[in-house]
């Protein structure tokens, strides 16, 4: 052939054919390059053997292993038995066994490996942590390599020196064979491992790689195998600790097993549809693609099968009959799981991403439609200064449809995460280290007050555990609770922690109500955000709403007042300004911080001084910081009053106020106290409106009293003859005159200036009496009816042994304040069961002037013997209004009480004690001579012959029930709590309206400072401490310090029918009114309570150009002058409502500085232990 004579070239590689000139044949010299016939030479077997031969092979050894062991054992046994009888009977076997032992028992090198190993692929150090994470990551990387090379042919030529791939994929494997290694040395148990997935894996996937690089080819082979790794996605995310909770696991898990499961098949099916049946020598095979087998597998799985793609090999069918049945069951079972752990996630579990620049706070605790709409509204109102703060509320449950409506039409300000503040972790996700605030609202409506705290106090104990200088605001329902939070080592008030006690203001705001009626109103309505709502019509609404639209703010007085008074700064801010200045900020010379409400005189403004002002809005109270007098004196319209370019002294105030003493420094609730002795009256030489003479602080009030006296015109003989014909020269210091103190029959001796004896507490806040036992201040029906009651307090409170404890101490404490003379403190009565009120009477032992009438506040017998009809307040409290699910009967017991008492007629039984008392005019003055002095008009008792004329305040928990209390008022249902009748008259009051409070301290933690200091009559952190320790109060001696904190303003309610302001009563105006009192009197007029609609009928001959000077005063025609006519009473509806400064006006709400110890302070005092006894004035041993 012609073929013979010439060079053949070996097919697909080998070396050049050599021509021998004798024997005429070609030879091969062999190249370096191994011979790869992909055409007529498939090597499959060699790779499937190489990783049979592994496994199985292992395993024969390891049989054998065992086998022999066994063997070895059963052989070592029965001589160990052999030797053991041999040691007994020859007796010397005993230290040889010891030795044996200690050989034992020594570590061998095999076990020490063992444990290295161990400890080496473990997740619970860093080295084996970070050996897992590289495994599974280089193992992804092995199955991407697959994807890659899927493409290609399943057997293909490749050169190890020349792929990258394979050269990778080499690179892995050899790190896979090591860490077998060391799996292999840790297993307890060879055999086990040896079947595990993970090493049936690597059985089937290490081999292979060597041996295509022995044979310089590639088989694609059972590679897919690695996607079995994908099983232990989510242990490698535990490892890195990104799952924590059980769902997010579970979730991992179903995924990583189903989508495994699925790659795997898939590559079965790619290996035998692009290889074929072997006993078909392979002529059976089609070309699929990897992912075309993916989405083949998925289709069956779903039992879909369109039909485009399928198998047509035998093994591919046979492997797809038994996948139907697995993969059909996974499907249908790890599917709906899947999505159904999808939809369960919680749509509000992301993390707060904080903006730079602007603060956030953390709301949680009882997260409601009503609670946050409510916060939202007052925290967002317009008339506050730019609140540039981000609300996050965290709450463990998910918000409903209206809530979640809520959220997104805020959704510029608030942002909603479910978890719970008790989880580290929801606490991080919140940023509560980086929160400016953390708010915690309780549910005022719970079942269990005590269950309730006990959750709040958790929460702050939580959050303080987790960031302790976060500051945190908490509603608290029950008083005694608060000492639990001083338990908590981080929880301190001067770093702004706040615990508002709900039970705590609102018993003393109804309290505050026995002593000036309508004040729990007003006070309400000033620390509420609400908008002003204008009313055409000249109803009492239009002028009630004005008030209710002034808010309290603090603001830091101009360098301009630094060195004046309290009273020309607050009548210069009146007039000038158009504000109303009732309260400072003041620091004493030991540098501690505390509130004064209208100090007089003897306090003079210090630079950075911080004021409390009644404004509109914080844009109005900005006038305070900008005026000068300089650029400012000529300007009359306040809206004029703008920052100037003066730099006089501008710089040291605003210095200043950086180092101005802050709320959380003066929380100890005394006003005129910490003052220095040494600080003296401005007054140098008398003149009308100021104390005669410099004195002491200890001795202004002195003064005002000489100047009241020297006021009166006019003493009645007896009068004269009790002050011994003499009076103070207004040239000279006042001296104190002293008197024999007045005894009345059937009450304690009035108070004396002994030392000796336990008169007050042990801060002298509150007066005090030794501990009684309750048997001693009960009263039996006949025995409260034969002692006259009259001035008196009468508490008719709903409970039994089962009801929770509202904490009437709080209710007693203001009523007790020290500020009060002795003869000043009405009588309490209380009429309710007699097992509640022994549950309660623990922390009342210790207060003067309490009794007890055992009945029910429904029974008229019981309400006309301790004379309902002659007391100056009725109060209607009861302990059983959250035992009812139904919102609308929470309020029965009280609105069924009230109307009983409405509806009750009484005789006239007043004539016979103003027969007594020359008509409740005081001893010594003449109703009908012109009186100076302010005391005289103090309201006095009047005939009640119904009902409907008894001062009643009535507790509400839900706010819709207000309704019910008058049948003939004409409120809407839906009429918000402070725009009904009986709110606005201050003779209903809901916990509600205590909401407000948590924003207001938050933007002004001062409020809360002010406010408790006119409620709870002088509450103190010292007190709260004590009273933690104790759950009592402590009697102490009088000693000046405690006297001086006697000396504290109070709050009193005068009338304008007669005395120095009768002129102002018939037709005066607001602003007349105000500045007289306090140039003449020191007296802040604040408030103004009247009959409703009754302005109708009185003509003003006020200008209405001043708004807050415009609105006239009307003669407060009530009670006195309800005797007048019987027809008059039954045609005219007597309705009083309480409105606020400057632009609401009502009978005057004063607040006073008052010495009780030095002021002749004119009351009634009316006894109560005789059957009628005169009332006559009381007057103090000074």
């Amino acid at each position: 052939m012609a073929g013979d004579h010439k060079s053949i070239m070996a097919k697909n590689g080998g070396g050049p054919a050599v021509k021998d000139p004798s024997d005429h044949f070609t030879l091969f010299v062999p190249s370096h390059d191994v011979r790869c016939d992909i055409a007529n030479q498939k090597m499959w077997w060699a790779f499937l053997a190489s990783s049979m031969v592994t496994f199985f092979g292992g395993l024969f050894i390891i049989l054998l292993w065992r086998t022999l062991k066994y063997l070895w054992t059963v052989c070592c046994h029965c001589n160990a038995k052999k030797k053991e009888v041999h040691r007994i009977t020859t007796g010397d076997g005993i230290k040889r066994a010891d030795r044996e032992d200690a050989a034992a028992s020594e570590v061998g090198w095999m076990t020490s490996v063992k444990d290295w190993a161990g400890v080496m692929i473990s997740a619970q150090t860093l080295t084996g942590r970070v050996l897992v994470v590289l495994v599974f990551a280089l193992s992804i990387g092995a199955l991407v390599i697959y994807f890659i090379d899927s493409s290609k042919p399943i057997e293909s030529c490749q050169n190890f020196y020349k792929d990258i791939t394979l050269q990778t994929d080499m690179a892995f494997n050899v790190f896979f064979l090591l860490y077998f290694g060391l799996r292999f040395i840790a297993a307890n148990d060879k055999l086990w491992f040896w079947l595990e997935v993970n090493s049936v894996v690597d059985f089937f996937t290490v081999p292979p790689v060597f041996v295509s690089v022995y044979l310089s080819r590639s088989w694609l082979g059972l590679r897919f195998l690695r996607a079995l790794r994908l099983i232990q996605f989510s242990e490698i995310l535990q490892f890195l600790n990104i799952l924590k909770t059980s769902n997010s696991i579970k979730l991992v898990n179903l995924c990583s097993i189903f989508i495994s499961t699925w790659l795997t098949a898939a590559g079965f099916i790619h290996l035998v549809e692009n290889s074929g049946d072997p006993w078909e020598s392979f002529k059976n095979s089609q070309a699929l693609s990897y992912w075309e087998c993916v989405y083949l597998l998925m289709v069956t799985m779903s039992t879909v099968g369109y039909g485009d793609v399928y198998a047509k090999t035998t093994l591919g069918r046979l492997f797809m009959v038994f996948f139907i049945l697995g993969g059909l069951a996974m499907f249908a079972s790890y599917v709906p799981e899947i999505i159904e752990l999808i939809g369960n996630r919680k749509k509000y579990g992301g993390s707060y991403s904080a903006v730079n620049g602007r603060k956030h706070i953390v709301v949680c605790g009882h997260i409601t439609l009503e609670s946050v709409s409510n916060f939202l509204k007052d925290f967002l109102h317009k008339d506050r200064d730019d609140v540039n703060v981000e609300i996050v509320f965290l709450h463990n449950i998910s918000p409903n449809l209206e809530l979640e409506a809520l959220f997104k039409r805020h959704f510029t300000q608030v942002e909603f995460y479910q978890g719970s503040v008790l989880n580290p972790h929801d606490l991080a996700r919140v940023k509560i280290e980086s929160a400016d605030a953390c708010l915690i609202l309780a549910n005022k409506y719970c079942a269990d007050p005590d269950a309730e705290d006990a959750s709040n106090i958790m929460r702050v104990i939580s959050i303080k555990n987790y960031h302790p200088k976060i500051r945190i605001i908490t509603q608290m329902l029950q008083y005694h609770n608060k000492a639990h939070l001083l338990n908590i080592p981080s929880w301190t008030w001067k770093e702004g922690d706040d615990a508002i006690c709900l039970a705590e203001l609102k018993l003393g705001f109804i309290a505050q109500s026995c002593l000036a009626q309508g004040l729990s109103t007003m006070l309400a309505n000033l620390f509420s955000m609400r908008s002003f709502i204008k009313i055409e019509e000249d109803t009492w609404q239009k002028y009630y709403l004005e008030g209710v639209a002034n808010e309290m703010y603090t603001e830091y007085l101009s360098s301009a007042f630094v060195g004046l008074s309290f009273p020309v700064i607050c009548e210069l801010c009146y007039v000038k300004l158009k504000l109303l200045l009732i309260a400072i900020e003041y620091k004493s010379d030991q540098r501690e911080s505390s509130t004064l409400i209208n100090p007089g005189n003897h306090v003079k403004m210090q630079e950075g001084t911080l004021g409390f002002f009644i404004a509109s809005d914080a844009k109005e109270v900005k006038r305070a910081l900008f005026y000068c007098k300089a650029c400012h004196d000529d300007i009359t319209d306040p809206k004029r009053i703008k920052k100037c370019g003066c730099k006089k002294s501008k710089t040291s105030i605003y210095k200043t106020m950086g180092l101005a003493c802050c709320f959380r420094c003066c929380r100890s609730g005394r006003c005129c106290s910490c003052m220095p002795v040494s600080v003296r009256c401005s007054s140098t030489s008398p003149r009308r409106g100021n104390p005669p003479s410099a004195v002491s602080v200890s001795d202004c009030s002195s003064a005002v009293r000489a100047f009241e006296e020297d006021q009166q015109s006019a003493l009645s003989p007896k009068k004269k003859q009790r002050n011994g014909g003499t009076r103070n020269s207004p040239n000279s210091s006042p001296k104190i005159m002293r008197h024999d103190p007045l005894l009345i029959p059937g009450s304690e001796q009035i108070e004396t200036m002994d030392e000796n004896i336990k008169k007050y507490d042990s801060t002298g806040m509150f007066h005090w009496c030794p501990s009684k036992d309750i048997e001693k201040v009960l009263l039996t029906r006949s025995e409260a009816a034969m002692t006259v009651l009259s001035g008196h307090v009468v508490v008719c409170i709903f409970g039994d042994v089962k009801s929770a404890l509202i904490g009437l101490r709080n209710f007693v404490m203001p009523l007790r304040a020290s500020n009060f003379h002795y003869h000043e403190l009405k009588h309490i009565v209380f009429v309710g069961s007699l097992e509640y009120l022994k549950r309660e009477w623990e922390t009342l032992h210790n207060f003067p002037k309490v009794s007890i009438l055992p009945g029910t506040p429904l029974s008229r017998a019981d309400l006309r013997a301790v004379n309902i009809n002659l007391c100056d307040m009725c109060v209607i409290l009861s302990a059983n209004q959250n035992n009812i699910d139904d919102a609308s009967l929470q309020d029965k017991e009280c609105i069924l009480a009230s109307l009983n008492i409405k509806s009750m007629q009484f005789d006239d039984s007043i004539g016979v004690l103003q027969a007594n008392s020359q008509g409740f005019t005081p001893p010594g003055m003449d109703r009908s001579s012109p009186e100076n002095s302010p005391v005289h008009g103090l309201v006095r008792q009047t005939s009640v012959t119904t009902g409907a004329n008894i001062p009643i305040i009535t507790e509400l928990v839900n706010d819709s029930n207000v309704q019910f209390l008058d049948q003939d008022d004409d409120d809407d249902p839906d009429t918000e709590l402070y725009l009904t009748q009986p709110f606005a008259c201050g003779t209903a009051f809901a916990v509600s309206v205590l909401d407000s409070l948590m924003s207001a301290t938050y933007f002004n933690d001062n409020i809360l400072t002010l406010i408790r200091t006119l409620v709870t009559g002088g509450a103190t952190p010292e007190l709260e401490g004590l009273l933690a320790e104790e759950n009592a109060l402590r009697g102490g001696y009088s000693t000046p310090q405690t006297l001086a904190n006697r000396d504290r303003c109070r709050v009193a309610q005068l009338a304008l029918y007669d005395g120095p302001f009768a002129d102002l009563g018939d037709g005066g105006c607001y602003g007349d009114l105000f500045c007289k009192a306090l140039k003449t009197y020191n007296m802040l007029c604040f408030g103004i309570y009247r009959l409703r609609d009754a302005h109708l009928n009185t003509q003003s001959q006020c200008t209405k150009r001043k708004k807050s000077s415009s609105v006239h005063s009307i003669p407060t025609a009530n009670r006195t002058n309800r005797t007048k006519s019987r027809d008059l009473r039954d045609k005219q509806k007597y309705t009083w409502f309480t409105d606020e400064p400057a632009k609401t006006h009502l009978r005057t709400m004063q607040l006073r500085p008052v010495n009780t110890l030095t002021v002749n302070q004119i009351s009634q005092n009316k006894p109560t232990s005789s059957l009628i006894q005169p009332i006559r004035e009381a007057e103090d041993e000074c």
